[in-house]
């Protein structure tokens, strides 16, 4: 699969030799990849050997302008989930495109979603085989409260307590609710933050990617050090 399949994706970082991660970002419903840049080039100046790309939704937005991966016209509790569903096969082909193309594994894949990318890429943790090491959702919310614990995945949430179109209590229960049933979880709610990607969340979710140690590989040496 060559990279020109997807011309409506940004690339906002090329490292010059072999990339050691994988960073596609999301963005939400009536947006496009550029409203995600800000966010991509702090974390270039983070992470200059990531390849990094701000991902297109697939589909035109209902909206009037910018694109979309599921309409949100009448969207309810009850068909949320549905739509979010149908959605999934091209979200994930999204991200298997770069990953093919580019022969990164999951464990260095990175994926950060906001809004309605947040959406997706939480619920790409509840199918097999995983996408992605590390899933990132700002602002963003579960249609449905996860059952399953994606072992090969390190999950960060980071939502703002003013946020008036998602409630950051959304992001509280799926939290706790993962956590309970053992998943690799931070969740982080900012005071005074609403709807958005600010340099406060850049520093955050900086903070996350370069201090947190997934679950995963504390097992793993846990495992392999001598009794």
């Amino acid at each position: 699969m060559s990279l020109s399949t997807r011309l409506a994706d940004l690339v906002v970082q090329r490292p010059a030799g072999p990339p050691a991660q994988l960073m596609l970002l999301f963005h939400g419903v009536g947006a496009t990849p550029e409203s995600m840049r800000p966010l991509a080039d702090r974390l270039a100046a983070q992470f200059p050997e990531a390849f990094i790309v701000c991902i297109a939704g697939d589909h035109a937005s209902d909206l009037g302008s910018g694109r979309q991966w599921f309409s949100v016209v009448g969207v309810t509790e009850d068909n949320r989930f549905p739509r979010v569903a149908e959605a999934m096969p091209a979200f994930r082909n999204a991200v298997l495109h770069w990953q093919q193309s580019l022969g990164m594994s999951v464990p260095a894949t990175c994926l950060v979603g906001f809004s309605q990318g947040a959406i997706m890429a939480l619920e790409c943790t509840q199918h097999q085989p995983a996408l992605a090491g590390r899933v990132v959702a700002l602002s963003g919310r579960f249609a449905l409260l996860p059952s399953l614990v994606p072992t090969e995945t390190t999950v960060h949430f980071i939502h703002g307590k003013a946020d008036a179109v998602m409630h950051y209590g959304l992001t509280v229960q799926a939290a706790e609710h993962w956590i309970a049933l053992g998943a690799d979880v931070t969740a982080d709610v900012v005071p005074h933050l609403g709807h958005a990607v600010t340099d406060e969340v850049a520093d955050l979710l900086i903070e996350r990617l370069t201090t947190t140690v997934p679950k995963r590989l504390w097992d793993e040496a846990l495992k392999n050090t001598p009794a």
